[in-house]
Formats: structure tokens, C-alpha cells, sequence
């Protein structure tokens, strides 16, 4: 059963303040999935969890003020909007599923995952740090040109390295 929407509205808020994109259904997943196959995307699974509220959701904001940036965001709410959630995490499968949870992903893959238990427990502006190393890392044209010189991390059991931490 969800949660009530009236609950979730100012929790919804936080993040489509910021220009993040709203996946009520699993329609529109599909769509942004499909979409993230070109260039970089960073999803996020929201929560009305107090780790969420105190450090997920100001870390994202902090993140989204570096000048290397995504270039798409988009949001699910765990809990409330469920077909979307469900088919999010479908679509990422090999990682437990968590809320709060953010990935980025790069040409439709994961290059970059933060489950819960990264972000519990620590501070936003360190979630944020994480984050725009990733952005750094993944996102603009200066990173497109550092990876084509630079081969990607070889696969362990031919998952990509982003899914390391659930073997």
C-alpha cells in the first residue's frame, strides 16, 4: 500500500525543485531508460526515510551546484510510486534494491551506485563529494576524452566493476 501522497508531496518537492524529473509510472521509466542509453543519467529512489531526508537529498542538491553535471535527472519514490520503482530496479538488476539509492548511469549503465548503506550514516556533504567525483569522472567532455584513452576496469565475474560490492 502506498504512502499517503500528502506525505510524500514536500519529500517529492526537495528534489523536482532542483530540475530532477518525476517517474510516476513504469511507462515513463521505460522512456527514461531508454534515453539514458545516450549520455549520462542520474536516478534517484527517493524515500520518506530520515537518512533521506538528512543527507540523500541535500547531498543531491549540493552535487547538482557543480559545473560537470548529468545530462538528464530523474526520480522514482519508493513507496508511493511502485510500478515505477519496480521497474527501475528491474532494470538494475544485480543490485539489491535500497532506498534511499542513487546511480548514475552512463550510455544505459551503471557507472557509479550508491545504495543505502553508502549513504546512511554519513554526512550529506560527503555523499555530495562522492557524487561530483562521479559527475567528474563520468559526465562532460573531458571525461568522454579520458575514457577513450583509458580502457575500462576488466569485469569480475562479468558483471561490470560497479557491481563489486554485492559479490
Amino acid at each position: 500500500m502506498p504512502y499517503p501522497e500528502a506525505l510524500v508531496t514536500p519529500m517529492r518537492h526537495e528534489l523536482t525543485q532542483l530540475g530532477i524529473e518525476e517517474l510516476l509510472d513504469a511507462e515513463a521509466v521505460e522512456k527514461a531508460l531508454d534515453e539514458s542509453k545516450q549520455g549520462t543519467t542520474l536516478v534517484v529512489i527517493n524515500t520518506v526515510c530520515g537518512c533521506a531526508a538528512s543527507s540523500a537529498r541535500p547531498a543531491i542538491a549540493m552535487a547538482l551546484r557543480h559545473p560537470v553535471q548529468p545530462d538528464r535527472t530523474v526520480t522514482v519514490f519508493a513507496g508511493q510510486d511502485l510500478d515505477a520503482t519496480a521497474r527501475l530496479r528491474e532494470y538494475l538488476a544485480g543490485i539489491p534494491p535500497s532506498s534511499p539509492f542513487v546511480a548514475l548511469l552512463k550510455e544505459g549503465e551503471p557507472v557509479h551506485v550508491m545504495e543505502r548503506r553508502h549513504i546512511e550514516g554519513r554526512s550529506a556533504s560527503a555523499i555530495a563529494t562522492d557524487l561530483v567525483h562521479a559527475f567528474d569522472a563520468h559526465c562532460g567532455a573531458e571525461a568522454a576524452s579520458s575514457e577513450a584513452s583509458e580502457p575500462a576496469p576488466a569485469a569480475e565475474n562479468g558483471l561490470p566493476p560497479t557491481f563489486r560490492s554485492i559479490l
